[in-house]
């Protein structure tokens, strides 16, 4: 079926207190992964791309692998800019053909992040395209962080829910991705999501809510989470490991080896496995 927008799929999800996983892509075998998997597990699926995915694939490439998969599948499939940082990125991927837009503002100042925000907003919904923006800092972990240093980095950042009120009301956007209590790049589960503050910015904003970094929290805080509101859970982080390491077992057990579809062939079925368990732990299964 042609590519849909993130915007059905995640009402559908908040209603029925569920979320959809969003599988960020680097290259082909991982979007293969991503659709594949989805469509044995009857799941709408959200395949991410981030602007380092772009410049290293290519727009056109990216769009063109998924908007191929998507065509040949019965589930509903989105193509979603992930941390568009860049005003102009973000008109890129639209006129590309992406289905689902992220401005990532949180960075800024909060009126200019208001600002820059309501652009994008006024540009996607002309032409009917849900936007996901950024309230909060949701970090990234260096790799010399100590999990109790990681968890102070996640609490100074948070979003406020009453700026996360302001903010919904005064850009438009179709989902929020709040910061409370995750962190990029964590390869271990040591997240605790503050499930008080998700509920709080939930009832103050009434969008689907989005849960970055989701890789380093544990499957009962993310089912929590999701209790509390969560509708967009990201992966990015464990489909890395999950892939890189299956490459890294394969040659060293065949060193010689020289067709490079063996040992992408074994990461994409690695890949497969974190995304068919992170797919059941949300509740997306069958809801196709």
């Amino acid at each position: 079926m042609p590519l849909v927008t993130s915007k059905e799929i995640l009402i559908d999800a908040q209603k029925h207190r569920y979320a959809v996983g969003a599988f960020n892509a680097n290259n082909m075998e991982i979007v293969q992964a991503i659709v594949e998997t989805a469509e044995e597990e009857r799941a709408p699926v959200i395949v991410q791309a981030s602007q380092g995915a772009i410049a290293y694939a290519g727009l056109d490439m990216i769009v063109g692998m998924v908007k191929t998969l998507a065509e040949k599948t019965f589930i509903p499939v989105v193509l979603h800019l992930d941390h568009g940082t860049d005003y102009y990125q973000n008109i890129k991927c639209l006129r590309a053909g992406f289905t689902s837009l992220m401005f990532d503002g949180s960075s800024l100042p909060f009126a200019e992040n208001v600002t820059l925000t309501k652009k994008v907003v006024e540009m996607a919904h002309a032409v009917n395209i849900p936007v996901e923006a950024e309230i909060g800092q949701i970090g990234k972990m260096d790799s010399s962080d100590e999990p109790g240093v990681a968890r102070e980095k996640i609490k100074e950042f948070m979003a406020d829910p009453e700026e996360a009120r302001k903010f919904v009301e005064l850009t438009d956007i179709d989902s929020l991705a709040a910061a409370v209590g995750t962190i990029h790049g964590c390869r271990e589960p040591i997240a605790q999501l503050d499930i008080p503050r998700i509920e709080k910015i939930r009832d103050l904003t009434g969008i689907p809510i989005v849960l970055h970094g989701a890789s380093g929290a544990s499957d009962e805080e993310v089912k929590k989470g999701i209790a509390a509101g969560i509708c967009k859970v990201n992966i990015d982080t464990r489909i890395r490991m999950a892939f890189t390491r299956a490459i890294r077992e394969y040659l060293n057990q065949n060193p010689n080896e020289i067709d490079p579809r063996k040992p992408l062939g074994v990461a994409k079925e690695a890949a497969k496995e974190v995304i068919r368990d992170r797919i059941r732990v949300l509740g997306s299964n069958n809801r196709v």
